[in-house]
């Protein structure tokens, strides 16, 4: 039966979603939002409603709701070509493969294509065993990979594991979580311990031989969780000690997020593989796996992906990325995140409750606590609820359910974070003044 206009509507058309959806397909607030279309930065529910969103659909619309360039190239290869899977060359395929063999670093040249950064995650496993004829394969704890077996088993959160046990040859390190450093010490302190504890772990808890390390270079899900600036080359240079690969995991830090193409490059880290996916292509599933040519080499296959490479993603894929480039999104990632940042920061001092203030770019996180580091995701409900009221959409994180993620469009405008900015404090205002206790939090 197709809905009606009147259908559309919030309240009915929550009533049918719990009917038809499963129960986990959950929806954020009291009252979820239906929404109904979006320009830029902004979206708009079928009240018409408007809302400033700095959620990007999950770090996913990286340069903004219904974009025309991007949306062109989509109209137009919908008329061309639809769909012919990876057994077809298509030009749009091969023109995405050889871009990202000229973006990405070091040695990087050889691209797989998926439809989803789950998928993408899988393959990445899936070629680095195959290339180095060894099996166990190290995450981090704090991570998130995806929803597949494999994936919630690289996941490093009990509650996105669905009470499921892992599959074989999955091993968690120590993640980089100085706010809550897991040897107790402060950052100016730590010496890196959570890398060097890699070492401990593939020799106390692997049989010494390793396929890969897995790692986000911030951790999405986790919280926005950013690690100090020496940590990945150590880690790599631990991974390679014992003969496995690294692999970054980019399928939220890629493409202009974090102020540079993508976020390892803050690290000064050439990994064997990379994977990607969300802001690659706007909102149009998409996937992909780019690998050196000797580890790409070793995946002959036979092997596929359906809608790997599907043509209209390719397309969205492409314009995105000429966007980006025309528009110089990184460099508006580097400028407006840096006013994201100072705002947040000096919200943190104003509200201790902000107890870690953490990220790159236009990724940026927040974490509620209260008296010594005690984790409030009562806080952020509340806190969601005050933003939604005045226009503005966040996202959640973190294992605890206490951190903010904040990462609107690469396009945000400085009046946009500005407005983003004084929504914040003022529902920081309205949460203090509804707990006073709050105020002996420092």
């Amino acid at each position: 039966m197709q809905a009606t206009d009147s259908d559309s509507r919030g309240g009915a058309l929550l009533s049918r979603k719990e009917m038809y959806l499963a129960p986990g397909v959950s929806a954020y607030y009291d009252e979820p939002i239906a929404m109904d279309h979006g320009e830029g930065c902004y979206l708009y529910d079928t009240e018409n409603r408007r809302y400033l969103d700095f959620f990007g659909g999950i770090l996913t619309v990286s340069v903004g709701h219904a974009h025309p360039a991007v949306n062109a190239a989509i109209i137009d290869q919908i008329g061309k070509l639809t769909h012919v899977s990876t057994l077809y060359l298509h030009q749009s395929m091969v023109d995405l493969a050889e871009r990202l063999a000229h973006m990405t670093p070091g040695g990087l040249t050889m691209s797989f294509f998926t439809a989803s950064g789950t998928e993408a995650d899988e393959t990445a496993i899936t070629m680095a065993r195959v290339a180095t004829g060894a099996y166990e394969v190290i995450a981090l704890r704090h991570s998130y990979s995806g929803r597949s077996a494999l994936a919630m088993s690289l996941t490093g959160q009990s509650p996105w594991r669905l009470g499921l046990p892992g599959v074989s040859g999955v091993t968690h390190a120590m993640n980089a979580y100085c706010y809550r450093c897991p040897f107790g010490k402060t950052p100016d302190r730590c010496g890196l311990e959570c890398a060097k504890d890699m070492e401990e772990t593939i020799r106390t808890s692997t049989s010494g031989r390793i396929a890969a390390v897995i790692a986000e270079p911030i951790q999405g899900v986790g919280g926005f969780i950013t690690p100090p600036p020496d940590y990945f080359a150590e880690v790599a240079r631990i991974v390679r000690k014992y003969g496995g690969l690294f692999i970054a995991d980019e399928v939220q830090t890629g493409f202009g997020r974090t102020g540079k193409w993508f976020g390892i490059e803050h690290y000064g880290v050439e990994p064997d593989l990379m994977t990607f996916a969300k802001g690659l292509a706007n909102g149009m599933p998409i996937g992909a796996v780019i690998a050196t040519r000797e580890v790409a080499g070793a995946y002959g296959g036979p092997t596929i992906s359906t809608f790997g490479g599907n043509p209209v993603s390719m397309r969205a894929a492409l314009a995105t990325l000429d966007v980006m480039t025309e528009q110089r999104l990184m460099e508006n990632a580097r400028v407006q995140g840096q006013l994201l940042r100072d705002g947040l920061e000096e919200l943190s001092r104003q509200y201790p409750v902000l107890g870690d203030v953490r990220g790159m770019g236009l990724m940026q996180g927040i974490e509620f606590v209260r008296a010594d580091k005690e984790p409030a995701p009562d806080l952020v409900a509340e806190f969601f609820e005050l933003t939604k009221t005045h226009g503005l959409l966040v996202g959640k994180g973190g294992l605890y359910g206490n951190a903010v993620r904040i990462s609107p469009p690469l396009t945000v405008s400085q009046a946009q974070v500005k407005e983003a900015l004084e929504v914040i404090g003022r529902a920081l205002a309205k949460i203090y003044e509804t707990h006073p206790e709050l105020k002996r939090v420092r």
